[in-house]
């Protein structure tokens, strides 16, 4: 089993989370999280003044998956999180050892 975690833009959520629903991805986690890459921060305006912020909003989505759907996850995400711009993100996969679903008790792939 593997854990995708990719950093995208936040308007592109929508046509990110489509998209996996349509190769197979039953379910991910969504956070709002704030970082800084290379971008290194964009100017805010707030009442008339312009202002440079260190953290730029992002959204941080987690897929736990079968190893067979890394590739395919990881492609579709590329694919329709990119604007082609600075700060499109990130996609990360790790090994994800071990997972329980609560309410059943089922273990490992059969918790997914």
């Amino acid at each position: 089993m593997k854990l995708v975690i990719a950093i995208i833009k936040p308007f592109k959520l929508d046509e990110v989370r489509e998209a996996l629903a349509s190769v197979g991805v039953e379910g991910l986690t969504v956070s709002e999280v704030r970082g800084y890459g290379r971008q290194k921060g964009q100017p805010e305006i707030y009442r008339g003044a312009e202002y440079q912020t260190s953290l730029v909003p992002k959204i941080k989505l987690e897929i736990a998956i079968e190893d067979p759907m890394v590739g395919r996850v990881v492609e579709t995400i590329e694919q329709s999180a990119r604007t082609g711009s600075i700060g499109d993100g990130k996609v990360f996969v790790v090994d994800l050892e071990s997972a329980v679903r609560i309410r059943t008790g089922e273990r490992d792939q059969d918790a997914l």
